[in-house]
């Protein structure tokens, strides 16, 4: 017979008694007991009177003896169950039928291709809105300070150059200088065949100048400081720093994002020149090494590049700091209450920032050659 301190069966009348503590340390003990009830007996009532405590672990035990169907037509047909049991049966059968449900949606291979592709249509417009409206915020709020410079974080501003320019100097300055190498070889063993060796420095100064300086130094600020930007406002908001600030009516965007946008929009363009120098000094490097260039004749070569150039590829930083600077914040602004999250939405944005300032680079491209600049 099974341990009647917790379940009884009634052969006679079919049906089962429960009663005491139906409580997880009691688990196994409850368990035991209905295993030794002959399972070919069928269940037509169950006396829940004497049934003190229950929750959903030793629930689950009676829904896998009686079937979660039975189980859900004898708890609707009882009047002895306590309403806070009632409560804890219901939220076990709804979890049953929530499984089931989940189980039986076995779509068809084209209509799951067609679902998920408006889901995700559906998701990135939802994200495009919501990446406007931030930037709607920024402008706005941006228009408020500016006027007022006794609202200006001069600190926090000072401290985002330095993190997000100064330290980036090196690791810039380090790979324009291995590109720049690495171009002007290219260019020498393709223009070698044609006896037009010395038109790598043509080449190296044009791309530099108004390409890969800006466009490099851009890609590593959005790997380097978009990632940086989310993180530490991730952190912020895990932290509940950021309620803690809207609690004392702070603005997070003026605080925070501000301060950002304008260190990237001094930095950018710095490091772009710094990038298109170093660029520059790996082809000279190679050209004196490799193809017999004096150093003053490389100079020479390089003061007939027009300098109109250098300027196109300079207009592009400020554009590429803006998009920076908010994709990352932004992206910090989503994180959830968990460090999954944080790693999450910093990978969200290195990828948003690399595609964005690609893009935008692209569409430039193509606008200055319309333009014929």
């Amino acid at each position: 017979m099974p341990d009647s301190s917790f379940v009884e069966y009634d052969s006679s009348k079919q049906s089962l008694q429960l009663s005491g503590s139906w409580t997880f340390e009691n688990y196994l003990s409850i368990q035991k007991s209905l295993r030794n009830i002959p399972a070919d007996n069928t269940i037509k009532t169950i006396d829940f009177s004497q049934l003190e405590r229950l929750d959903l672990n030793t629930a689950s035990l009676v829904a896998e003896f009686v079937s979660p169907s039975t189980l859900e037509k004898l708890v609707a047909s009882t009047q002895q169950l306590n309403p806070h049991h009632r409560d804890i049966f219901q939220q076990l059968l709804r979890a049953y039928q929530n499984q089931q449900t989940s189980s039986s949606e076995a779509k068809q291979p084209w209509f799951a291709f067609i679902s998920q592709l408006g889901a995700w249509v559906s998701w990135q417009s939802y994200q495009f809105i919501i990446l406007v409206n931030f930037i709607g915020r920024v402008l706005l709020t941006t228009l408020a300070v500016l006027p007022r410079p006794t609202r200006w974080r001069f600190t926090s501003w000072f401290f985002h150059m330095q993190q997000a320019g100064l330290a980036a100097i090196p690791i810039v300055a380090l790979m324009a200088f291995l590109i720049g190498a690495v171009v002007a070889f290219l260019g020498a063993t393709v223009l070698k065949d044609f006896g037009a060796a010395i038109y790598t420095v043509d080449l190296v100064a044009f791309g530099f100048m108004r390409e890969l300086g800006v466009l490099l130094a851009a890609i590593l600020l959005a790997g380097r400081t978009a990632s940086s930007f989310t993180a530490q406002i991730g952190a912020m908001k895990v932290n509940e720093e950021l309620d803690a600030m809207r609690v004392e009516k702070l603005d997070a965007v003026e605080l925070l994002v501000i301060p950002r946008i304008l260190a990237l929009l001094i930095m950018l363009p710095l490091l772009s020149f710094v990038s298109t120098l170093a660029g520059l000094l790996g082809g000279a490097a190679v050209a004196i090494a490799s193809l017999d260039i004096s150093p003053t004749q490389y100079l020479s070569i390089l003061n007939e590049v027009p300098l109109r150039h250098f300027w196109v590829g300079l207009s592009k930083a400020p554009f590429f700091a803006v998009v920076i600077a908010i994709i990352g914040c932004l992206e910090g602004f989503k994180v959830t209450n968990s460090a999954r999250s944080i790693g999450e939405h910093t990978t969200s944005s290195v990828v948003q920032a690399l595609f964005a300032v690609i893009l935008l680079d692209a569409i430039a491209a193509l606008f200055f050659m319309e333009m014929q600049w």
